[in-house]
């Protein structure tokens, strides 16, 4: 199980994300200022650490390049100018959310951070050995590229086992296209376009010939999940 660290100073944004990450299958620990997260940080081992901007104390902006050598970092700030952005991605954090922002939203964020760190363990339940998962008469193995559907051999793009690796990881999550962009691609989605749309249609038809490309359900206005 991977665990998190939580450094946020307003208490009631704190302790909703740690109930939301809990939920998911993550260990959470929490703290309230700066110094407190240099402590926290300096006793245990995490995997990664949302960090806050404003925080009293010692303020995030001089706890990123520190934390960044050991675990990544995605900073949760009201701060949104460019130049803030910047600075703090150039210090070492490798991701930079803009409050307010979704739960679902930041949770995908998390696993492309932990999927980059090679952290395989599977928050949602679903197989973490060897990176095997299945749903209904699915098979996939990311590591090795390979999908099979009701017994027959699916060959796909990175981008499309990516797409269906986050899918098979929450069955029952509505996933936007925005979220499943930036888990398979691994950047920000900053306009809408067809890339996912094509995408999907691809992988449905290669699914096709087996029969199961009826798993993969559009909710119109929202996204995809399967069904």
């Amino acid at each position: 199980m991977e665990r998190l660290l939580i450094i946020e100073d307003d208490a009631d944004n704190n302790q909703m994300i740690k109930e939301y990450l809990e939920s998911q299958g993550y260990d959470c620990a929490q703290a309230y200022s700066g110094s407190e997260g240099k402590l926290l940080f300096s006793m245990g081992e995490f995997d990664l650490v949302l960090l806050d901007l404003m925080l009293p104390g010692i303020a995030g902006e001089e706890l990123v390049r520190e934390f960044s050598r050991k675990a990544p970092v995605i900073v949760l700030s009201a701060k949104s100018g460019l130049d803030s952005k910047v600075a703090v991605l150039s210090s070492g954090a490798e991701d930079y959310i803009c409050k307010p922002f979704a739960l679902p939203e930041l949770l995908v964020r998390i696993q492309v951070q932990l999927r980059r760190c090679g952290k395989n363990a599977d928050a949602t339940g679903t197989e973490p050995d060897g990176r095997i998962y299945t749903y209904r008469e699915w098979t996939l193995c990311p590591d090795r590229q390979e999908m099979t559907a009701a017994g027959m051999p699916v060959v796909l793009t990175r981008h499309e086992l990516l797409i269906l690796e986050l899918l098979i990881r929450n069955p029952r999550r509505v996933f936007s296209k925005q979220m499943i962009y930036e888990y398979a691609w691994g950047e920000e989605y900053l306009a809408e376009d067809k890339t996912i749309n094509v995408h999907i249609s691809n992988i449905r038809a290669k699914l096709k010939e087996s029969g199961t490309d009826s798993y993969i359900q559009t909710v119109w206005g929202m996204g995809f999940k399967l069904s």
